[in-house]
């Protein structure tokens, strides 16, 4: 079954599928045809150009008069399995308290591992799998979701089961990252080691032995990870097939991004705080900077420097976050958004660093991030807009009208 789709006022991102990543000054340029169309067959792109080359006949035709089509974003860091909320740490956090503060209190992700320990894996699933489809109607189309509210054996298996069946029930692409090291549970508190070593002894063999992750990630950051933790962590993790993707300089810079460059890491997420040795670590490797602006938002911290980044010649991708403590929402266009205004990022920039970039960080550039042909149908049609600026400049208004998914519509 084809379908056509007619009078695009603009087709955006359009490329040749062998672009996996744009950089430096090259994220400045977006590609685009005005007066487009696009055909698809099934679940695949198959063809697209001016409408003076379209196609004269189609299983079904749609006019898309006034509107404009952009591949769905491409969501490379999120946290969406995990149970119940922690809006009393939003309170908490409005009456003086310091993230740092209400972690040492029993907060944060020790307060959401509790939560979810108790949870049922049943229950888990609704709850995550409400999350994802909220965040496919508001443009994604490919998704990472990471464990790490569990820090126990069986609750960390428990999370990655939960997204394995995710990834059988939405034809959507699901990356699984296993962040057993997001944070040292009490019983561990005093005595680190032990905790280490059960997430390599234990945790990550049964982990590769059940195939329930593609990536391994660890919070390296002063008063979780250290660099020699992450280093034992992620070396192991590599040795059982996982591929790096870090958290990284959120809070400090320590050497993270160094130890994750060493272990050819996919991705090194956050960056809020960097110096100029960590750019420059960063520069001639295959390793993708990821910045997660709804999070220095919501926690009024600093944004990750977008600007040095990009003109240090690097790629920067773009992604949210979602999880319950310090970014309750996975809406990328609030991103995108967010990108402009706070990181001086142009809607170029931000829209390739949301696409494709955000494809190349889960190891997906094959499959989607651009309109090319070959890719998977996975895009969506915008309301009548003027411009694709006036997507990050209308930042609290949904201008999407429809997302489709394998070719079909949500």
């Amino acid at each position: 079954m084809t379908t056509l789709f007619t009078n695009i006022k603009e087709l955006i991102q359009v490329r040749d599928a062998s672009v996996k990543k744009v950089s430096g000054k090259d994220m400045s340029m977006l590609p685009t045809i005005k007066n487009a169309f696009l055909l698809i067959k099934s679940d695949t792109i198959i063809d697209f150009g001016s409408m003076e080359n379209a196609p004269t006949s189609a299983d079904n035709t749609i006019d898309c008069s006034g509107k404009m089509i952009l591949p769905t974003w491409c969501d490379s860091h999120t946290h969406i399995v995990y149970a119940g909320n922690r809006e009393q740490e939003f309170v908490d956090r409005i009456n003086g308290l310091t993230y740092e503060e209400i972690a040492n209190k029993g907060g944060g992700i020790l307060n959401s591992a509790k939560k979810l320990q108790e949870t049922s894996e049943e229950d888990l699933y609704q709850q995550s799998a409400k999350r994802l489809k909220e965040v496919m109607q508001l443009g994604t189309g490919a998704i990472e979701i990471k464990s790490g509210y569990g820090l126990t054996v069986e609750a960390e298996l428990k999370m990655l089961r939960v997204i394995k069946k995710l990834k059988e029930n939405y034809n959507i692409p699901i990356k699984a990252t296993f962040l057993g090291a997001h944070a040292f549970p009490k019983e561990y508190k005093n005595n680190k080691e032990g905790y280490i070593n059960l997430i390599i002894e234990e945790m990550l063999p049964k982990i590769a032995e059940e195939n329930l992750a593609e990536f391994i990630d660890a919070f390296c950051e002063t008063g979780y990870f250290s660099v020699a933790h992450t280093d034992r962590i992620l070396k192991a993790g590599v040795a059982l097939g996982l591929t790096p993707k870090v958290h990284v300089n959120q809070f400090t810079t320590i050497g993270g991004v160094q130890v994750s460059i060493k272990h050819n890491a996919l991705s090194v997420d956050h960056l809020e705080v960097m110096n100029p040795e960590d750019i420059k670590a960063l520069q001639g490797t295959k390793t993708m900077p990821v910045a997660l602006p709804s999070c220095s938002y919501f926690l009024s911290i600093p944004y990750t420097p977008a600007r040095d980044i990009i003109n240090a010649g690097l790629p920067l991708a773009l992604a949210t976050d979602y999880n319950p403590g310090s970014t309750p929402s996975g809406n990328m266009n609030f991103v995108v958004s967010t990108a402009c205004i706070k990181m001086k990022m142009t809607p170029e920039e931000a829209i390739n660093a949301s696409t494709i970039n955000g494809a190349y960080a889960m190891n997906l550039s094959d499959e989607v991030g651009s309109i090319s042909k070959g890719k998977k149908a996975n895009f969506f049609l915008t309301k009548e807009i003027p411009s694709y600026g006036f997507l990050p400049y209308s930042f609290g208004s949904n201008l999407i009208e429809s997302v489709y998914i394998g070719g079909e519509k949500i």
